[in-house]
């Protein structure tokens, strides 16, 4: 295995780990870890999203087949994909204590990243029907 494949997938593992603490941030992992303790959880939680979504992206690229790239067009859908997916969840069962405003700014933001994400997704099944991946198996 060549020396940037197995930083890659190092550098994957490590952001894949970091972003699940952070997603589950919550009292109990606080106390867990030693953690400074902190009133709102929003913030972490959505760069656990990033950073899982990055490690997504970083897998993508180790596993490289394809036009599927990690951190092309693969990577911005798995990083959007998740921080959407996130915010999504933070605005529905999350008790997010912020002006209309913020509320409506958050939705618009959350709408942009799934939309973008979504588009991002189609367009690559469009391109890979017309011209399907000429990899061979070894």
């Amino acid at each position: 295995m060549k020396k940037g494949k197995i930083l890659i997938i190092i550098d994957s593992i490590i952001n894949l780990f970091l972003g699940m603490v952070l997603l589950a941030y919550s009292e109990p992992i606080i106390k867990l870890f030693g953690l400074p303790v902190t009133e709102q959880y929003f913030y972490p939680n959505i760069l656990g999203a990033i950073l899982f979504g990055i490690g997504i992206a970083l897998y993508i690229e180790y596993r490289g087949k394809g036009d599927f790239i990690g951190l092309g067009l693969g990577g911005a859908i798995s990083i959007n994909m998740m921080g959407g997916i996130v915010l999504f969840a933070w605005l529905v069962f999350g008790n997010i204590n912020t002006p209309i405003h913020g509320k409506i700014i958050l939705w618009v933001l959350d709408m942009i990243l799934i939309g973008i994400s979504i588009l991002e997704l189609f367009a690559y099944l469009k391109r890979e029907r017309k011209h399907p991946s000429t990899t061979t198996v070894q």
